[in-house]
């Protein structure tokens, strides 16, 4: 398997010490001074405070080409979240998240998902919980899931956090992320996102 190129661009252009330990053959650069050419599957943009998002995105529109686009921010922010998604990024995290967090939101945007920050996840699903149910449904995924996946599924639909669904049915956060993977799996979605929507249109 061929190993990931990651580029990540920051008003430095420095690497930060997680981000090497997340993926040590990565590159660094800042926004003035990108690689003459761009051959690499990620590029990750450290946003720069106090500039726009669209801004910041937009300067990068012409380098960026078939690379998935991940924003980092050093204060994370909802309504600056769904500007970096309206504006094609792939995934919004935090400029200081771990190390396996970071290779994460990589595994989860190569599988063609969305890396969502969990406030803005808990918002977005509320916000698909409300819409109002379409009239055809799909019922034939539904008997692929067992009773207690059912129920991880639908508590998943409503917004609810890991937290919630373990208390909520008595069972261990690792239980509940356990029966989340399995989901992804058995429905074909990368992300809690995707999983809302596939459940909006089961019966």
């Amino acid at each position: 398997m061929a190993i990931k190129k990651h580029l990540f661009i920051a008003p430095t252009g420095q690497l930060l010490p997680r981000w090497k330990e997340a993926f040590p053959k990565a590159v660094g650069a800042s926004v003035s001074q990108l690689p003459s050419s761009n051959s690499f599957d990620f590029i990750w943009l450290r946003l720069q405070p106090g500039v726009a998002v669209e801004l910041q995105i937009n300067q990068l529109q012409s380098f960026i080409g078939r690379s998935a686009l991940l924003i980092l921010s050093d204060i994370p922010d909802d309504n600056e979240g769904l500007l970096a998604f309206s504006a094609a990024a792939k995934g919004y995290g935090n400029s200081h998240a771990t190390a396996e967090l970071l290779r994460q939101m990589a595994r989860v945007v190569e599988q063609g998902g969305l890396w969502i920050g969990e406030s803005l996840m808990q918002r977005l699903l509320v916000g698909v919980s409300n819409l109002p149910q379409p009239v055809a449904k799909v019922t034939g995924q539904v008997y692929k899931l067992t009773s207690r996946e059912l129920e991880v599924a639908k508590a998943v639909a409503a917004g609810a956090s890991n937290k919630d669904i373990a208390r909520q049915l008595t069972i261990t956060e690792r239980t509940v992320k356990a029966h989340i993977s399995g989901l992804f799996g058995k429905l074909g979605v990368s992300d809690r996102l995707q999983l809302a929507l596939k459940m909006r249109d089961m019966s």
